[in-house]
C-alpha cells in the first residue's frame, strides 16, 4: 500500500501543473491556470516504487481537468515528453512526475483497475480502499498495452491486445454514465468551487475502430 507523507512539496502539485496543462493539446484555459484541487484517487503500484495518483483539478473558469500522475525517485528513461516536473518532496528528495497516461506502471495499473484487479484508494488517506470509484469491463479479453499512448484535444488514447482502446478522458463531464457502446469504464466525484459534488467518467474502453 502507498503511504501518504504529511510534508512539504516545492514546487506544490498544482504549480508543476499549472505550467504544464497550457502545453496539452486538451487544454482549454488561459495561458496562466488558476488552479484548484478538486478530487481523485490513487492506485498501488505492485512492486512499491511509483507513485500513482489519478488527480482533479479544476480552472478558473470552471472546467475540471484529470491528470493522471506518477511519482519517481529517479527519471523514466524515454519518457522526457511526458514529464511534468520535478519536486522536492520533505522526505523522500526529488521526485520526477510524470503524465500517468504515458508512463507505464500507470497504464498497467489502470488497466488492472478496469478488471478488477487493482483497488482504488482514497487520494489522502493511507491504505483505504476508496468505495466511491466505480469500474467495468465486459471484454472477452486481457487488457494489455500495445503501442504508445495518443493524445489529441480531447484526451489520451491507450491501444491494447485486446482489438480495444482505453480512453483517458482529461476534461471531465457531469455524468457518471458511459456511452452506450462502451465495453467499460471507471468513473468517480469531484467537488466544484462551491462545493457541489458531480459525478463523471474518468476513462472508458471502447472498441478500437477499423
Amino acid at each position: 500500500m502507498s503511504i501518504i507523507h504529511r510534508t512539504t512539496i516545492k514546487p506544490t502539485k498544482l504549480e508543476l501543473l499549472s505550467t504544464w496543462l497550457p502545453t496539452r493539446t486538451w487544454y482549454r484555459g488561459s495561458a496562466a491556470p488558476e488552479l484548484a484541487k478538486a478530487g481523485g484517487f490513487r492506485l498501488d503500484d505492485p512492486e512499491g516504487e511509483v507513485g500513482i495518483e489519478f488527480m482533479v483539478v479544476t480552472d478558473a473558469d470552471g472546467t475540471a481537468y484529470h491528470v493522471p500522475l506518477t511519482y519517481r525517485g529517479a527519471p523514466l528513461p524515454g519518457a522526457e515528453q511526458a514529464l511534468v516536473g520535478t519536486m522536492e518532496h520533505g522526505v523522500l528528495g526529488t521526485r520526477w512526475a510524470y503524465d500517468g497516461a504515458h508512463d507505464p506502471v500507470c497504464v498497467a495499473a489502470l488497466l488492472a483497475l478496469f478488471e478488477g484487479r487493482a483497488e482504488p484508494q482514497m487520494q489522502s488517506v493511507d491504505s483505504t480502499p476508496d468505495p466511491d470509484i466505480a469500474r467495468s469491463y465486459q471484454g472477452d479479453a486481457e487488457l494489455r498495452p500495445e503501442g504508445a499512448p495518443l493524445d489529441d484535444e480531447d484526451g489520451t488514447d491507450l491501444h491494447t491486445t485486446a482489438g480495444c482502446v482505453v480512453r483517458v478522458h482529461r476534461r471531465l463531464g457531469d455524468s457518471d454514465i458511459p456511452p452506450s457502446d462502451a465495453l467499460g469504464h471507471v468513473a468517480g466525484h469531484w467537488t466544484t468551487a462551491d462545493g457541489a459534488s458531480v459525478r463523471s467518467v474518468f476513462a472508458v474502453v471502447l472498441t478500437r475502430s477499423a
